[in-house]
């Protein structure tokens, strides 16, 4: 059995580090195909993915002894540590210097990355030159690193880790509920999707605190209405707490999200994980998260269902209540950075409104962008406005449903399409 079974998903990044392991444990038979000592691999990813543990894998799978380098002790004392543990670890036939959480090593900002520390890790890393020394490192952000020590010739391996998705996702989830005592009715596809994109440690801590949910209730099992209120809470900041809005508040919230979400649903089908009335971080009202295709995510076609999607709210609530949406302005911000983008940057419109950040251009030219940019966010509100037209009934029930229910999943989404067209 591998070290690496032992961390779900992550098959192409462990596939990677096992290459790397042979080497370590087999260089005899490398060197005879003129292969070189590799000289490291960084591993870098937002906190919480599982960095630290795929490192310390690594270590076990290696077979080699490790000396572990970890910011802990004041400036010109851990200068030395590092040092003194590259020293130390090139007494040995053959050894792994792991440098955990590498970007913490200094304060240095990204215009300022000649800190002391990182140069004497460069040095060091250079003096093992000829030796069998393989330094391993895990960062949170590598933009906090000279490109002088992350260059291949010092880490000839840079791999990102991501947060898990998909079907890593459910598998993560499947094994922390495996841990609990769950009633049999739990959707791990639906949990999967309301906490796409978050780490492993955010996994974890949501599913327990679903267990707190049901201990509190003085419940034996946890229910899968106890995760999404745990989502809901820890992932989204939204606490189902309503008892200060009065009705009719929480119905015009209902309308704005109802918006977004149908919008989004006729564009994607299947694309709204989970919409909600409640509270955002208390200076949002309501909820709407939206599930991304990787097959439409980097296309022209899914950036222009983002903007419809943003002005779907305000759409909705001008077409139910006839009032001017008083809580769309962020929405309209970020649909008008989008919309920016398609005409200075991909010249959706035309050459002559290309980007000239950096350069002198005349009044004419930004007049004209503006223009522009105005017209293609009228363009895509009203096509916003006529999927809402065309899909009123769906609306209706969406909203009706938020105004009983509070948060919707994808689940009680799919149940709305499917009763709507019996």
């Amino acid at each position: 059995m591998s070290a690496f079974d032992r961390i779900i998903g992550y098959e192409d990044v462990k596939a990677e580090l096992m290459c790397f392991c042979d080497v370590l444990k087999n260089y005899e038979r490398y060197e005879k195909l003129g292969v070189s000592m590799p000289r490291g691999i960084l591993l870098s990813g937002d906190p919480g993915i599982g960095k630290t543990m795929m490192a310390n894998c690594f270590i076990e799978e290696s077979g080699c002894k490790c000396f572990l380098v970890r910011k802990d002790m004041p400036k010109g004392d851990f200068v030395k540590e590092i040092r003194n543990t590259f020293n130390k670890a090139k007494e040995e036939t053959s050894a792994i210097v792991f440098l955990d959480d590498m970007d913490k090593f200094a304060n240095e900002d990204r215009n300022h990355l000649d800190a002391e520390e990182y140069v004497t890790v460069q040095s060091c890393i250079d003096d093992c030159r000829n030796t069998r020394v393989f330094v391993l490192a895990t960062v949170n952000d590598i933009g906090c690193l000279p490109d002088s020590l992350t260059r291949v010739g010092r880490f000839d391996k840079s791999i990102e880790m991501v947060c898990p998705k998909g079907a890593d996702a459910a598998k993560i989830i499947g094994y922390y509920l495996k841990q609990k005592c769950t009633l049999g009715n739990i959707d791990v596809d639906e949990i999967s999707r309301l906490m796409e994109g978050h780490s492993c440690a955010e996994l974890e801590i949501v599913i327990n605190e679903a267990g707190i949910y049901a201990g509190f209730d003085k419940r034996e099992k946890i229910e899968q209405e106890d995760i999404v209120r745990a989502c809901m809470r820890m992932i989204f900041d939204a606490p189902e707490k309503l008892d200060s809005y009065s009705a009719k508040h929480i119905r015009s919230i209902a309308i704005h999200e109802a918006g977004h979400a149908v919008v989004s649903e006729v564009l994607e089908p299947g694309s709204v994980s989970l919409v909600s009335v409640c509270s955002y971080s208390a200076a949002k009202e309501g909820v709407t998260i939206v599930h991304r295709s990787d097959e439409i995510e980097f296309s022209m076609r899914a950036n222009e269902h983002v903007v419809m999607r943003k002005l779907g709210g305000k759409a909705a609530t001008e077409m139910v209540l006839g009032l001017v949406d008083v809580g769309c302005s962020m929405d309209l911000w970020n649909a008008h950075e989008i919309v920016s983008e398609f005409v200075r940057d991909c010249c959706s419109c035309g050459f002559e409104a290309l980007s000239c950040e950096g350069l002198t251009c005349s009044d004419f030219v930004r007049e004209k962008t503006d223009r522009l940019v105005a017209a293609e966010l009228e363009k895509f509100y009203l096509e916003a406005k006529r999927i809402i037209a065309e899909n009123r009934q769906f609306l209706d029930k969406m909203i009706s449903e938020l105004v009983e229910k509070k948060t919707l999943t994808y689940r009680d989404i799919e149940a709305i399409r499917t009763n709507m067209h019996k």
